[in-house]
């Protein structure tokens, strides 16, 4: 009886036991909470983008009150990068982009966002993985930066019609701090 008390404690310290090491970044879990930029994210969503290019990106979903912002890790030649960034309409883009990339297959080389040029880069292929599903979503995507390599721009195509965009830039690990266990 004693034993069977022990080998049950035993059993829940187990499953809630945390490694300090466990509480990084690349380790986000849904629930977790991280504090960047003097706000507190919570982690709604933890996606994976498989890329025909072949590399593979981890994407958190962050809520911050009505707040949405999205954390990006792609490891491209043994360097990893972090990127923060925001959805927006394509809508907001100057001038009929959406309309553009269905006539031409293809987006202009320079679009532009509240008075800011953003220049072509790179486009890929990919597959999206929200939160843990199996089942992939494909999608075409447009990469622009800005003229002083600060802010990037993102265009997304899934399926015929719909498109997303997204504004970011590119962040450091260390600014992520505080990151807390879900309850």
């Amino acid at each position: 009886m004693v034993f069977d008390f022990f080998k049950n404690k035993k059993a829940e310290l187990q499953k809630e036991e945390f490694r300090i090491e466990d509480l990084v970044l690349s380790k986000l879990k849904v629930g977790f909470l991280v504090d960047y930029d003097l706000k507190t994210y919570r982690v709604s969503a933890c996606n994976k983008y498989q890329w025909n290019e072949g590399g593979v990106s981890d994407e958190w979903e962050l809520t911050s009150g009505s707040e949405t912002s999205f954390l990006e890790r792609s490891e491209e030649d043994g360097e990893v990068e972090w990127s923060f960034c925001h959805k927006l309409p394509i809508s907001k883009l100057e001038g009929d982009i959406a309309g553009e990339i269905i006539r031409n297959e293809d987006p202009p080389e320079k679009v532009v966002l509240k008075g800011e040029t953003f220049h072509f880069e790179e486009d890929d292929i990919g597959e999206f993985f929200r939160d843990g599903s199996e089942e992939g979503l494909s999608f075409v995507s447009w990469d622009y930066s800005d003229e002083q390599g600060k802010q990037f721009l993102t265009i997304e195509q899934w399926g015929e019609k719909k498109f997303d965009m997204q504004l970011g830039f590119v962040v450091e690990e260390f600014q992520f701090i505080n990151i807390l266990p879900s309850e």
